[in-house]
């Protein structure tokens, strides 16, 4: 096995960990946001005001597209285990 084929299958470890956490990252990151403006425009200081909007909408995101991103994982680990024979030439 060279260098290369090391540095593509970590490149594509890497790329695969980037798409599936994307969804999950994007919803929390907006949700957070548009929480923040509301406590600065309110000024309300609490914390669980932040924290259960947060869990809230990341457990419906992860509900909806959770399907997606097990089969994405399935179909990555397929292809690296049928390329397992062919990684040692």
């Amino acid at each position: 096995m060279d260098i290369a084929t090391v540095v593509d299958l970590g490149h594509q470890a890497l790329w695969m960990t980037v798409i599936i956490s994307a969804p999950l990252l994007g919803v929390g990151l907006a949700v957070g946001l548009v929480i923040g403006i509301f406590q600065a425009a309110t000024s309300i200081n609490e914390a669980t005001l932040s924290f259960i909007p947060k869990v809230a909408a990341l457990a419906i995101t992860l509900s909806i597209v959770g399907g997606w991103q097990l089969g994405m994982l399935v179909d990555y680990t397929r292809g690296i285990l049928h390329r397992i024979p062919t990684l040692f030439n």
